[in-house]
Order: structure tokens, then sequence, then C-alpha cells
């Protein structure tokens, strides 16, 4: 069966707060992504070099070995961006089924990336989507920040992007940065109503095109990827926003 792909649907920068406001969801191309967050074509190419040395996560209940990553945390209002002393990804099973419950202590980003003008100018940007979407009349809000480095591999033969399936973060704003695509089919992107049948389904295959999502009106996964070149893989950054607080443990 051929691969066959679905372009995705990009929202006009003069209507993204208004699409998400409305659709729960909305897709930027990258140049209107750096555009919006003023960030160079030669800044996200530096930053994503970093993609290359990624240790593999150890907490897959599937038994897969095709899934890296690194992980760290922050706290962004307005312009300050602060990076939290390390600490685990949480989740619970109401939004993870497969991984929730665990405390999960991935290998934190390195400080070198995290300083990056691009990655700040990045978190500084997403925190401005959130303000519009979700702030009060207090407005700019605490968000409480997770960013997780993304890479998807074929070798088992077949890499699972979202192995828990179609889910919510339980967080405000998702966003899902396409940071590398190669020698690989599949990673077809689909995005749905949290509570009705609507639905729409694409691939992201521009690098730095970017999918924001309202995580409290939508769920969402990507399919698995095949190899179609030897070293085919994935590599995505994705950033979840949060007020009141990280996603902890209840207290025993």
């Amino acid at each position: 069966m051929p691969d066959v792909t679905f372009a995705p649907p990009l929202t006009p920068v003069d209507r993204l707060g208004t699409q998400l406001a409305t659709q729960g969801y909305a897709v930027l191309g990258a140049s209107d992504l750096m555009r919006l967050a003023g960030v160079s074509p030669d800044a996200l190419h530096v930053l994503a070099a970093d993609w290359s040395d990624l240790p593999p996560d150890r907490y897959l209940r599937d038994g897969g070995r095709y899934r890296r990553r690194r992980h760290a945390s922050f706290v962004v209002e307005g312009d300050a961006v602060t990076r939290t002393p390390h600490r685990a990804h949480w989740q619970p099973l109401e939004y993870n089924a497969l991984h929730g419950g665990i405390e999960r202590w991935f290998e934190p980003i390195a400080e070198s990336t995290s300083a990056q003008p691009a990655w700040l100018a990045l978190l500084r940007w997403l925190a401005r989507v959130a303000d519009a979407l979700k702030a009060s009349a207090d407005a700019p809000q605490r968000w409480y920040v997770e960013a997780h480095q993304f890479r998807i591999d074929t070798t088992d033969g077949i890499g699972r992007p979202t192995p828990e399936g179609a889910h919510r973060d339980g967080v405000e704003l998702v966003a899902v940065f396409l940071v590398a695509r190669e020698g690989i089919k599949g990673g077809e992107t689909r995005v749905f109503e949290a509570t009705g049948p609507a639905g729409q389904r694409f691939t992201l295959t521009e690098p730095w095109s970017v999918l924001l999502l309202d995580d409290l009106r939508v769920i969402h996964e990507t399919t698995p990827i095949q190899p179609l070149a030897t070293g085919g893989h994935r590599d995505t950054l994705v950033v979840t926003l949060r007020r009141g607080g990280f996603q902890d443990p209840e207290p025993s």
C-alpha cells in the first residue's frame, strides 16, 4: 500500500488566536513560526544539531528501543525564563494509560541547549500564545513548562511516536515542533475533538513547522513510522504549558 500523506492545514498568522480559540488547534509553517517567535533559520539549524545526542528512553513499557529523549522544566512569566532543578516527568493514568503513574527520570536537556537564544525565544513565544488563549485580566500568567526532545527511530523496524495512543497531556497548551524527518514513512498526526467525533489527519514534513493544541479541548496522536532508508528517524520538540504548577504524584 502506498504511503498516502495529507498536507497540514496551515493557519494564517492573523487567524492564529481565533483558530486556537474556536477549533482547539492550529498549524504554523516554519516561516511564520520564525517571524512570530523572532528566530532565524540559522539559529534553528544550530538548535536542531542537539537532537543527535539523545540517550535511550529507559521507560518504554512495550519493550521497544525506538525512542530517545531528554527532558527539562522551566517557569516562564512574561520574558523571564527560569530553568528549574531537574525533576521527574510524571503524568496520571488518566492522561497516559501506558506510562502514567510512575516518575520517569529522563536525562536532562543540555544546559547549552536551553541557553541558546532560539530556545529561549521559542519558550517566550509559547507563553505569549498561552497568555492570549488562556490568561485572565492579570496576564501574563506564570507558566509551568516541560520540554521534551524526542527522536523516534526505526531500530525495531517500526517506531511509535505516541505508544500510549490518542491522549491529552493534562496541561493548557501543547506545542509539537517537527525538527527533522529523514528516511521514513508514516508519522501521520491526528487531532480529534475531546468530546466529539470531528477530527483531522495530516503529516508534518517541514522542519520547524509546529502544531499547537488546546489540551483541554482536543486529543492527539502520531501514527507509527517505518523505514525508507537506513537510520530513518523523526525528531520533535514537544513543549507543554500548565498553570498552577507542574504535574506531580499525589501525596501518599
